[in-house]
């Protein structure tokens, strides 16, 4: 199931790289499905594994990666077009809101392997972020989904750090795992 919502997300790059939002918006939908479902699938099932969610993340960033440049695409090469926002062109918005969706998981990963326990702060975690691509793909606001994608991933950044770095700094606190 993690690879057929990820198929579904390399589909949705393509969409939007073709200069069809609309599509990608509901291909976007489609492959939440499957993000949502592989889990539950493997847990009722009795199959789930570490690499199981190490397959999941990776492909997770990987349709992340797809969706954003083909929206890239699609606004370099004028099939999609969006309405500069202070300054800055749609593709460009794409680009900081694909940097911060990968921080995002990032920085949690990386504070997680310092010590914290599931460190899931933040305004803009990938469920919300994918949800936002997805209706402002379908409603013809798609520039303004991605600066708040960017905002919002980043804001989520500064948060995870912060409380980072207050667990990390008090190992007292239950938060902390013991190597």
């Amino acid at each position: 199931m993690t690879l057929l919502g990820f198929a579904v997300s390399v589909a949705a790059g393509i969409a939007f790289a073709l200069g069809k939002p609309f599509e990608g918006g509901l291909l976007i939908l489609f492959s939440g499905v499957f993000d949502i479902l592989d889990g539950g699938v493997a847990r009722a099932k009795g199959r789930t594994t570490p690499f199981g969610g190490v397959l999941d993340s990776v492909c997770d960033r990987y349709s992340d990666g797809m969706m954003f440049l083909g929206i890239m695409t699609g606004a370099i090469y004028g099939r999609l077009s969006f309405v500069p926002f202070l300054g800055m062109e749609g593709w460009l918005w794409a680009g900081f809101a694909l940097i911060g969706s990968f921080l995002v998981s990032y920085t949690r990963a990386r504070a997680e392997s310092a010590g914290c326990r599931k460190l899931s702060v933040g305004i803009a975690e990938r469920t919300e972020r994918m949800l936002i691509l997805a209706l402002g793909a379908l409603s013809g606001f798609l520039g303004w989904a991605l600066v708040l994608i960017a905002i919002f991933s980043h804001i989520t950044i500064v948060q995870r750090v912060l409380r980072a770095k207050s667990i990390l700094s008090n190992p007292s606190e239950p938060e902390v795992q013991k190597p």
